[in-house]
């Protein structure tokens, strides 16, 4: 049993690594802010919640589990507000989002 959960808590914490190098990448390679805003705000909150998940595996039941499900509910309820907040700010500003030819924008 022990190994089973050491597994499941690895496979957490490489996923939710996956999660957040692609968020990376979708900051660098994606062109206007709100594209950058979506790929940020889906991996950071899916990234950081599996690694939160596997560490929380790792700790078992204590109070490092109580903390980091603490610091996951935070995590839950403020990324995507702030992502929303952001969004709503730029748009406020008349920063337009790029519509239409992608391709273009993505040759630079």
């Amino acid at each position: 049993m022990a190994v089973a959960v050491e597994v499941a808590s690895w496979v957490a914490i490489l996923a939710g690594s996956f999660f957040a190098l692609t968020g990376g990448v979708g900051i660098l390679r994606l062109p206007d802010l709100f594209t950058r805003l979506h790929a940020a705000g889906v991996t950071d909150t899916m990234g950081a919640g599996l690694i939160l998940f596997g560490l929380m595996l790792q700790a078992g039941m204590s109070l490092v589990c109580i903390k980091l499900i603490l610091i996951l509910a935070f995590l839950l309820l403020t990324s995507p507000t702030a992502t929303h907040v952001v969004a709503k700010a730029a748009l406020h500003g008349e920063l337009k989002p790029l519509l239409g030819n992608f391709h273009s924008a993505w040759k630079t």
